[in-house]
């Protein structure tokens, strides 16, 4: 099929979950086009197969806001024309979704029906789709697209409690590549940020206040109390100069490594031994899952879509969130004891591969065919 692909070509996780759906897309002989502002940063080669097209958007003195969504909506009617795109697949729905249903109705007044996917991915819903200012463009925008997914059971619930939503919505997880995961990496030292005997503890995240990164460096706290251990930071956001300050104020400083954003996160979580995740919400928990893969087992708060991803008792422990207490203990049950690390590197690592991009991409196949065919 022709597919067109609408994201934000960011570094975030809607961004790289379209991107490699796409590459993966491309690799199974679909011809694929990212239609964007800016290449997708995980979009490292073009072929025959995968292409992109730039949206620009004109400064104009009239506008104090620069108006993208009349500039996506017109470079789609473009090239849905000029590439015969069969489905147009949005993630977001805002703006992308409602940018697409308005090509849809243009390119109807010229003979031409192209079905919109749209996928939800949290913050979409939970935080900017539910203010009252785009909660009507929201709704609207989720109502008229022909299909809708969701990346878990718990935004789609979370979707239909919050708005009035009459589309049905299907659940096609968030997935991984556990072929690209091979812990091959030479360089591959723990000497490099532990010694020996000290266990590694990680967290990557933007630093959110909804990441609840003072519990991180409690939990931690708790834990370098009972053995050797190093803390590592992987990220930057606003609640960092804070999260610095605890560890200050908690004498800690020395076993706490704050590495900022970083491309290396797979070496990073190499030679970790547990990955952190105690948020307030997450829609699904990519960060857990990329941490799963490489044999992290994960602690993490029990909220929206984790419980999902992260099987408790299995491939870590989920706890209520805020409860530093029992996450602390839960951490220590995991790396007090070698034998039982190892376990859950091992079961974390099964876990991920039923996220893995094989079982997940012919799901969105089975939409696309469907939606193509006016199934739905």
């Amino acid at each position: 099929m022709r597919i067109g692909i609408v994201c934000y070509p960011t570094f975030g996780g809607s961004g790289v979950v379209a991107t490699e759906l796409g590459m993966a897309l491309a690799n199974r002989g679909h011809e694929i086009h990212f239609i964007t502002y800016k290449q997708p940063v995980r979009l490292a080669l073009l072929s025959g197969k995968i292409h992109f097209h730039e949206v620009n958007v004109p400064e104009y003195p009239l506008f104090h806001y620069q108006p993208y969504e009349l500039a996506l909506s017109s470079k789609l009617v473009d090239m849905i024309k000029l590439y015969k795109i069969e489905v147009l697949h949005v993630h977001y729905a805002i703006p992308h979704a409602y940018a697409a249903y308005m090509a849809k109705k243009m390119l109807q007044t010229q003979g031409i029906d192209v079905p919109i996917v749209t996928t939800l991915h949290g913050t979409d819903i939970t935080l900017v789709g539910n203010h009252p200012f785009y909660k009507p463009a929201v709704t609207f925008s989720i109502n008229k697209s022909d299909v809708v997914t969701s990346v878990s059971q718990s935004l789609k619930d979370d979707t239909k409690r919050l708005f009035d939503i009459k589309r049905k919505i299907h659940v096609i997880p968030n997935f991984i590549d556990v072929s690209k995961y091979s812990r091959s990496f030479t360089d591959c030292q723990r000497a490099m940020m532990a010694s020996d005997n000290e266990r590694i503890i990680t967290h990557i995240s933007n630093f959110r206040k909804v990441k609840r990164i003072p519990d991180v460096i409690n939990i931690f706290y708790g834990i370098q109390k009972e053995m050797p251990a190093k803390l590592i930071m992987v990220g930057e956001g606003p609640e960092r100069e804070g999260a610095e300050a605890l560890c200050d104020q908690l004498d800690i400083g020395e076993k706490v490594i704050f590495l900022g954003n970083s491309n290396e996160v797979d070496k990073i979580l190499c030679f970790s031994d547990l990955f952190l995740l105690p948020s307030e919400t997450e829609s699904f928990g990519l960060a857990a899952l990329e941490a799963m893969v490489n044999e992290v087992p994960v602690i993490s708060s029990n909220t929206g879509g984790i419980p999902e991803v992260n099987k408790d008792g299995y491939s870590g422990f989920l706890s209520n969130v805020g409860d530093v207490a029992t996450m602390t203990s839960n951490a220590l049950k995991i790396l007090k004891d070698d034998v039982i690390l190892n376990t859950y590197k091992k079961q974390a690592h099964d876990q991920a591969r039923k996220f893995d991009i094989n079982n997940i991409v012919p799901l969105y196949e089975e939409i696309y065919e469907k939606a193509y065919e006016k199934i739905f």
